[in-house]
């Protein structure tokens, strides 16, 4: 791993050996008709021919994901290489088997969609009810010695988290931040991993770097695989016929396999039946896809998957690492089933290192990495143990979405316009982080108002859906033809049938 912050215009990327590959992203910021700096890091680090670069340009609001840290050009730059992925390779499929058979599509990223895409989950509304995303024992607390952040969303992490610090399973609010404040942070955090509870101590913004995405190598049965040929496609749907197997859950993976499905792929999440999901968060990452429940304990249900995963083209994994290896489905295992597979894996603090088997969400990674610290309220900075920040997002979910989403279409057009065989693609919230803190130049303040003032309901729109009226925002995949919504709403969770379409 690198020890210090990449100048912006370098691109960190573990390649097919393993190493880490710096590579000169091109472009200047600001200046008319340039490449944007952060939008071409993120593409070298995806792979991409650099001179598909030229067909990306932004326009709307500027005002949006106001932040000390340059949010509004990580979100642009993610959504904007995943737009051009996508137009990548419909730009393949368009005459079939040709590498590039017709015209790239141009991409302009409305900064408008993205920004309302990043906080999807605060504009969804359900029958005109607003859901509530963080539950009263998540949040930022005091300790003996500092802060620290806590997530607390699903029951059993309450539970577990209330059991590790000795307090009853219905212990409210007030108990758990009078606990807090006796101990100090780091113990907190200590002892809610032991017991497999989530809280993470506030930290000073750190210098370790994780890579954006890492390719790793397949064997070399997989690495010659042949792929299954793709026909064409329309230019709005260019991933049809993708059979994409979703074993992810919360935010960056939803939203990754949500774009997937956008863009035409058959969607299928897979959860266990131990594990509860909120329907409002299933509300907003499921549109586009279908949902079962399977026990891979359970010998009848693990056959039904073994068959979904005997042809699917896509596996995007979200779970902690090694979680599903007990299930006989660690990589090399599914590569020695599957040769030609898709493999994008997602964790919170990245694949090496102390932290690598964690827990972690965006809020927490946010609090441990610095972030948190970096974005205290300007009126408490000043003060020894202010209170933390965070971002007008949560940016590193979102972000890292769209970079699995992009490095799924990079691979299906790179499987069959340049070198056949599986991809292994790993992703980190911690080095979506690394990238908003040491990657990106901060921005400049900006005098005056925008010409163009953010009004977020010009990209959110309305459907009638098995939960009920749903208010949500809209895609903010940007590229001639593209989509301009999803095909279908979401579904009930868990209760599509398990089989392809």
């Amino acid at each position: 791993m690198t020890e210090r912050p990449l100048p912006e215009g370098t691109t960190a990327a573990t390649t097919a050996n393993g190493t880490t590959r710096t590579t000169a992203a091109a472009g200047k910021t600001g200046a008319a008709g340039a490449v944007d700096r952060p939008t071409a890091h993120a593409w070298a680090a995806l792979g991409g021919p650099p001179e598909l670069l030229e067909r990306v340009s932004f326009h709307g609001p500027e005002d949006v994901l106001p932040s000390g840290l340059p949010v509004r050009r990580l979100a642009r730059a993610t959504v904007a290489v995943c737009s051009l992925a996508a137009a990548e390779l419909a730009s393949h499929r368009a005459g079939g088997s040709a590498p590039l058979a017709a015209p790239v599509p141009a991409v302009r990223v409305d900064q408008g969609a993205v920004a309302t895409a990043f906080v999807s989950e605060r504009h969804l509304t359900v029958d005109g009810r607003s859901p509530v995303n963080f539950a009263p024992h998540s949040g930022f607390w005091r300790t003996a010695d500092g802060w620290v952040r806590t997530h607390a969303n699903y029951p059993h992490h309450r539970t577990r988290l209330l059991s590790a610090l000795g307090l009853a399973a219905d212990a409210g609010p007030e108990q758990l931040a009078e606990v807090l404040g006796r101990l100090p942070a780091e113990r907190i955090q200590e002892r809610a991993y032991a017991a497999g509870a989530l809280a993470v101590a506030v930290e000073p913004v750190g210098t370790a770097v994780h890579p954006l995405v890492e390719h790793l190598e397949v064997d070399a049965a997989a690495g010659a695989a042949p792929v299954r040929p793709l026909g064409e496609a329309p230019v709005d749907r260019p991933a049809t016929g993708i059979r994409v197997l979703d074993l992810s859950r919360v935010i960056a993976g939803p939203v990754a396999t949500r774009t997937l499905a956008l863009l035409g792929a058959d969607v299928l999440r897979v959860d266990s039946p131990r594990l509860p999901e909120a329907d409002d968060a299933h509300a907003d990452t499921g549109f586009g896809k279908r949902s079962t429940r399977l026990d891979l304990a359970e010998p009848a249900d693990r056959a039904v998957f073994e068959d979904l995963l005997a042809t699917a083209d896509v596996v995007v994994s979200a779970y902690r690492p090694g979680a599903l290896d007990a299930h006989g489905l660690a990589p090399d295992a599914l590569f020695a089933r599957r040769p030609d597979l898709i493999l994008a894996q997602l964790c919170a603090w990245g694949w090496t290192g102390p932290w690598a088997g964690r827990r972690g969400f965006d809020s927490l990674v946010q609090a441990g990495v610095g972030i948190a610290a970096h974005e205290a309220a300007p009126e408490t900075a000043s003060e020894a143990g202010g209170r933390p920040g965070v971002l007008p997002a949560q940016a590193l979910d979102h972000g890292t979405g769209y970079l699995i989403a992009a490095a799924v279409l990079r691979s299906l057009t790179d499987q069959r316009t340049r070198r056949p065989g599986g991809r292994h693609l790993r992703f980190s919230l911690a080095g979506t982080a690394a990238w908003l803190l040491h990657g990106i130049e901060p921005e400049a303040p900006r005098g005056g108002s925008s010409e163009q003032p953010y009004d977020p309901a010009h990209w959110l729109a309305e459907v009638d859906s098995p939960y009920g009226r749903l208010r949500h925002a809209l895609p903010p995949i940007g590229y001639e033809g593209a989509p301009a919504d999803w095909s279908r709403p979401p579904g009930r969770w868990g209760t599509d049938e398990p089989v392809w379409l």
